[in-house]
């Protein structure tokens, strides 16, 4: 099975998908859905950099 948006979903390990999603001001399962077709890049660029603000706000590599 492929894979979309890997890039977000190997980033994100150890951060909850809910905590990704409110930071982004949207739902948990509207966020999960997005992940299910690849993402245009200025948004997969928006999630990236909450991402990266997460896991520094988290202590997390």
């Amino acid at each position: 099975m492929l894979e979309r948006n890997q890039d977000i979903r190997q980033l994100k390990k150890g951060i909850p998908n809910w905590l990704i999603a409110e930071r982004l001001g949207i739902h948990e399962n509207t966020f999960i859905r997005k992940l299910r077709k690849e993402l245009p890049k200025e948004e997969k660029l928006k999630i990236l950099a909450v991402i990266d603000e997460l896991k520094q706000e988290l202590g997390r590599d």
